[in-house]
C-alpha cells in the first residue's frame, strides 16, 4: 500500500464544503452530503433510500425530517435562533410551528448550556414529536432580562416537514485480490460540527479515494450512515454477509483534531481490528488513549453487540464526549485542521497496511537458515545493524505456522511496518511459506 499522499487539505476543504449544510438522520442535507462524497469517489458511491417506517431489528426507520426555515422574532424585532445561520439552533426533528408566545411561554422550549454560556448546543427529538430552540446562555439571560416580566410576544417560526419519506445512506466497494472484507464505517446525521461529524466523513471519503487508486489484498467496504438508526439497518440488511466475509472493521469518528490518538476496543477487546490498532498506536503514537467498551457511545454499540459480535473497534483523536466543544457550537471548524485530519488518517492508513501485511507464516528451514549466501545479512556487522539482524532473525524463529505476524511483531518488539520488505524477501528466498 503505496502511494502516500498527503489529503490533509483537500480533507480540511472538504469539512468546509460541508459545514453548513443541515444534516440529520435523513433529509435532503444528507442527499447533498452524499453527492459531493461521491463526486470525489468518482461516482463510485452507492446512495439507497430506505422508505420510513421500514423495520429494522427493534427499530423503525424514522419519517424525514426537512428545513426550509426557524427562526423567533424578539417583540423588539431582533431575529435570533436562525437556523439559517447556524444549524445547531433548532432541536433536530423539530416539528412545524407558527405561534405568538410570551417569554414565560416560550422559556420551556429554549436549550442553553450552563457550564459554557458562549456554546449553542447540540439537542435532538427524533423518536417524540416536540419543537425547540437552542441557544447561548449569554442570550437566554439578556432574553430573560428585557422579557421575563412581560407580556409581549415572540414569533416563532418553524417552517418544516416531519413526513413519510426516506432514510438516506451510502456506501462504496472497493475490490480486493480476496473476498475478504475489512468495513469502515462513519455517520452522516450531525449539523454544522467539524470534529464530531465531519472529520469522520473527510478521512473516510479520502481513504476510500486512496484505496481505489493502490493494489490491495482485501475487499474493503466503507459506509456513511445516519448514526445508530444507519447502522441498525444496515445490519438487518447485511449481517451475514458481514460474518462471512469481514476479517476486521473501524468506526472513524472525531478524528480530525490534534488532540491525542484514542481507541476504543471492541466488547471483546482481542479482535484482529483491536490487534491491528494496539499494534500500530504502541509502535508508533505513544502516549495515545485508550478507552474501554464501556465507554463506548458510537456505532460501536452495533457493530460489537451480543449476537452481532463483528470485529470491530473505533479509532478517533479526541474522543466524543471528552473534549469541551463536543456537542456544541464550538466544534467548529477552528478545531480541526488538515494537519490533524491528517494524522487521522494517517493512523488508519497505518492500520490497514498492517492487516494487509498480516499472516501466518512458517518457517521452511530447519534450525537458523545461513542469510549471508542468499545476500540477507548486512556486509559488516555494526551497532545499526545490530537491531535490524535481531529484528530479522526474531522473526525467522516465531514464523511457527501458528502465529500471526502481529502476535510475532508485538512478542519480538518490532513495528510490523517496518518488516514488510524483509518479510517480502525472504518470501522470495523460500525461506518462509505462508500458511
Amino acid at each position: 500500500m503505496e502511494n502516500k499522499k498527503n489529503f490533509g487539505v483537500l480533507m480540511y476543504e472538504l469539512a468546509q464544503r460541508l459545514f453548513k449544510i443541515p444534516r440529520s438522520l435523513s433529509g435532503n442535507g444528507n442527499r447533498e452530503t452524499l453527492r459531493i462524497i461521491n463526486s470525489i469517489l468518482g461516482g463510485n458511491l452507492k446512495v439507497y433510500e430506505v422508505p420510513s417506517h421500514t423495520q429494522a431489528f427493534d427499530w423503525e426507520i424514522p419519517k424525514e425530517w426537512n428545513v426550509n426555515e426557524a427562526y423567533i422574532i424578539t417583540p423588539s424585532g431582533e431575529k435570533i435562533c436562525d437556523f439559517g445561520e447556524n444549524n445547531l439552533h433548532l432541536v433536530g426533528y423539530s416539528v412545524p410551528v407558527r405561534e405568538s408566545l410570551t417569554f414565560e411561554e416560550l422559556k420551556s422550549h429554549l436549550h442553553s448550556l450552563k457550564e459554557q454560556k458562549n456554546a449553542i448546543p447540540y439537542i435532538t427529538s427524533y423518536y417524540k414529536e416536540y419543537w425547540g430552540f437552542c441557544l447561548s446562555l449569554e442570550l437566554r439571560e439578556r432574553l430573560e432580562r428585557e422579557f421575563g416580566d412581560s407580556k409581549e410576544k415572540f414569533e416563532v417560526i418553524i417552517d418544516s416537514k416531519l413526513e413519510s419519506g426516506f432514510m438516506s445512506y451510502g456506501e462504496v466497494v472497493i475490490k480486493g485480490e480476496s473476498d475478504k472484507e475489512i468495513v469502515l464505517s462513519t455517520y452522516i446525521c450531525h449539523p454544522q460540527m467539524a470534529n464530531n461529524e465531519l472529520s469522520g466523513i473527510c478521512v473516510a471519503t479520502y481513504l476510500a479515494k486512496y484505496l481505489s487508486e493502490i493494489p490491495h489484498f482485501y475487499t474493503y467496504r466503507i459506509l456513511f450512515v445516519p448514526e445508530t438508526i444507519g447502522a441498525i439497518y444496515y445490519l438487518s440488511q447485511h449481517l451475514e454477509e458481514l460474518r462471512e466475509k469481514c476479517v476486521a472493521g473501524f468506526v472513524l469518528t472525531c478524528i480530525g483534531d490534534e488532540g491525542a490518538y484514542s481507541y476504543l476496543e471492541s466488547r471483546a477487546g482481542n479482535n484482529l481490528a483491536d490487534r491491528a490498532a494496539k499494534h500500530i498506536l504502541n509502535s508508533r503514537y505513544r502516549g495515545y488513549k485508550t478507552y474501554s467498551y464501556l465507554q463506548r457511545g458510537s456505532d460501536e454499540r452495533q457493530y460489537c453487540a451480543p449476537g452481532v459480535d463483528l470485529p470491530f473497534c473505533t479509532l478517533m483523536r479526541s474522543k466524543f464526549g471528552e473534549y469541551s466543544q463536543y456537542h456544541t457550537s464550538l466544534d467548529d471548524l477552528s478545531f480541526i485542521s488538515s494537519k490533524g485530519l491528517q494524522g487521522g488518517f494517517v493512523m488508519v492508513r497505518e492500520i490497514l497496511e498492517v492487516l494487509e501485511i498480516n499472516g501466518v507464516y512458517k518457517n521452511t528451514i530447519l534450525c537458523e537458515p545461513q542469510l549471508g549466501k542468499r545476500g540477507l545479512y548486512p556486509q559488516l556487522s555494526t551497532k545499526e545493524t545490530f537491531g535490524v539482524v535481531k529484528d530479522m532473525r526474531n522473526l525467522l524463529m516465531y514464523c511457527d505456522g501458528k502465529l500471526d505476524l502481529i502476535e510475532i511483531a508485538d512478542k519480538c518488539g518490532f513495528c510490523l511496518l517496518d518488516m514488510k520488505e524483509w518479510i517480502r524477501k525472504f518470501v522470495e528466498n523460500g525461506l518462509l511459506r505462508k500458511e
